[in-house]
């Protein structure tokens, strides 16, 4: 870095979830979308909004996402301006008049509200805490539900989502604070209120983060449109480049894959454009998940950059022959260029992504961004003198915050006057690397992998992971052939929109005995009934198996899974 030069720093802040609406019915079948939209997203938006003038990040949706935050607004609205039905039982359960009278439904509904982070969503707020302390006796005595007046189910629906307001709102919105003074009896008006106050939060976020855009502090990317393991897509046995034993499905490949990775790609585009009004220069790959094949995919549609992880690099260098330094060696702060094309390929700091999503949430937040910082101010020393180095501190940016006090509040406001004012630091975003001439080093071989280990080990290789793959092969051959039997147009839309759902990553994330038994039964059911509804919008009955569960978890990850260390643990 020469003597001027300070070190370029890019954090990208990813943002998904997979499709939890029945595109049948209608209905949310998982609330997560919305909640993690009037709590993260909505934080995350408005700390860049306050931050210094120098604070850049790279914010990256997937589209399915989008289309969902855009799905709840239309909902919202259409309830509070014309009385139509919100199809999610959580959300209509806190906007309709009269709570539900079914002892099921009830008991649904008191078991949703005490989904929250109990140190610090639910005992933090003593009025909340008192309802949750209840709401648990309700379980183990279900009897007592039938006892359950409707102004207790009331107030823990409207104390459930006061929790999961953002804390920017909760700090700064004259009803949440009042809402929350009011501590119990919340009347049908108070609830409207919230209701409204959820529906501006969801309605507005893709508006401010396009003027976050437009005035420079955000560089906006977006991943395939369902997320889908692109690389996988096309060649399951590229899973094998890391993982030269692993065990894959017994399919030969995913049927017309090539096709299925350009299409969610080109799909992806036409949503981002949609929502945002322009076309986005870079690409975070769902889960990172990179291989040549995919980089090509890529460069072929005019994305500029793309980015990975750390052990991505480490595995193609030694691929190369060539060395790669562990913790923070030189060639991971480098920019790279694959087969001579012209995308460029960033990759992950492992270990300061990980400090931010495991470690920094327990401590003080002033602590964790001095730590931060010196980490960051020892990697300039190295490079003094030189230039075209860059730090790529990537993480999701909805799961870490509920482990942080206040939703890290703190440390995110912390985090960016620390590190733009810092006169050897260069917030920055990608393109603004590119665009500054950033050199480009050639490596002639990308090893297939994900952010995760370098592998596909999350979502292949393991028994129940593959048979996921081989149910949604038989589907998509079921697919295929009705296609060429001739589907009319509105059929052969929704067919393709529910296959995209199908391919999605998230369902072979939770699959497999790792993962918490809730958790895994959540994503069995949605997953086979997502599939079950491709087979019924092609005019075919589903194979008996999807009526059955076929994975079942019952581990104890850390972070209860949502979230995975970059690096295997040693």
């Amino acid at each position: 870095m020469s003597a001027e030069a300070r070190l370029k720093l890019v954090l990208c802040w990813h943002m998904h979830q997979p499709q939890y609406r029945d595109l049948v019915s209608g209905e949310y079948k998982l609330p997560w979308t919305y909640l993690h939209a009037i709590k993260d997203y909505t934080d995350m938006a408005a700390h860049l909004e306050a931050a210094p003038p120098a604070a850049r990040a790279v914010v990256n949706f997937s589209p399915i996402l989008l289309e969902q935050i855009d799905d709840y607004a239309r909902q919202i609205r259409g309830f509070l301006q014309r009385g139509h039905m919100i199809h999610d039982p959580l959300l209509a359960g806190l906007a309709e008049p009269a709570p539900p009278v079914e002892r099921d439904r009830r008991a649904a509904l008191i078991k949703a509200c005490l989904h929250a982070h109990e140190q610090h969503m639910i005992r933090r707020f003593p009025a909340y805490r008192r309802l949750a302390d209840l709401a648990r006796l309700f379980q183990e005595h279900t009897i007592a539900l039938d006892y359950v007046d409707d102004q207790f189910l009331i107030d823990l629906l409207v104390w459930y989502h006061l929790a999961w307001l953002g804390e920017t709102v909760r700090r700064d919105d004259n009803r949440a604070k009042e809402l929350m003074r009011k501590e119990k009896g919340y009347s049908v008006h108070d609830r409207r209120e919230l209701l409204q106050l959820l529906g501006e939060l969801i309605g507005g976020l893709t508006g401010r983060y396009a003027a976050l855009a437009r005035g420079g502090r955000v560089e906006l990317a977006v991943s395939p449109y369902a997320h889908p393991i692109v690389p996988l897509l096309q060649s399951l046995d590229c899973a094998r480049e890391a993982m030269p034993e692993a065990p894959l499905p017994a399919v030969h490949a995913y049927p017309g894959g090539e096709a299925r990775a350009r299409w969610h790609v080109e799909q992806a585009l036409q949503c981002f454009e949609k929502h945002f009004g322009f076309r986005p220069r870079g690409c975070w790959p769902s889960e990172g998940g990179v291989s040549d094949a995919t980089l090509k995919l890529l460069d072929e549609h005019g994305f500029q950059w793309a980015a990975s992880g750390e052990s991505v690099l480490r595995n193609s260098l030694a691929r190369a022959g060539q060395a790669h330094e562990q913790q923070g060696g030189r060639s991971l702060y480098r920019s790279y260029r694959f087969d001579g094309r012209d995308i460029a390929c960033f990759f992950r700091d492992d270990r300061l992504s990980d400090q931010i999503g495991f470690v920094y949430a327990d401590w003080h937040a002033d602590d964790a961004v001095a730590n931060l910082v010196h980490h960051l101010e020892n990697i300039a020393d190295a490079f003094a003198g030189e230039d075209h180095h860059v730090v790529s501190i990537v993480l999701d940016g909805e799961n870490a915050w509920e482990y942080y006090p206040e939703n890290g509040y703190y440390f995110l406001r912390a985090l960016y006057a620390a590190l733009s004012t810092h006169p050897r630091l260069e917030m920055c975003t990608f393109s603004d690397c590119l665009d500054s001439g950033f050199a480009r080093e050639a490596l002639p071989h990308l090893v297939a992998g994900s952010w995760v280990h370098g592998t596909f080990s999350t979502w292949i290789g393991e028994h129940d992971k593959n048979r996921g793959w081989e149910m949604l092969a038989e589907a998509k051959t079921a697919y295929d052939q009705a296609l060429a039997r001739g589907l009319n147009d509105d059929r052969l839309q929704a067919a393709t929109e529910q296959l995209a759902v199908c391919e999605g990553s998230d369902w072979f994330w939770w699959f497999g005995g790792g993962n918490p038994k809730e958790t895994v039964h959540d994503f069995d059911r949605l997953y086979r009934m997502h599939l079950s509804r491709l087979y019924q919008i092609l005019g075919e009955e589903p194979p008996e198996y999807l009526a059955h569960a076929f994975t079942h978890g019952g581990g104890a990850p850390e972070r209860g899974g949502t979230m995975r260390h970059g690096q295997m643990p040693a």
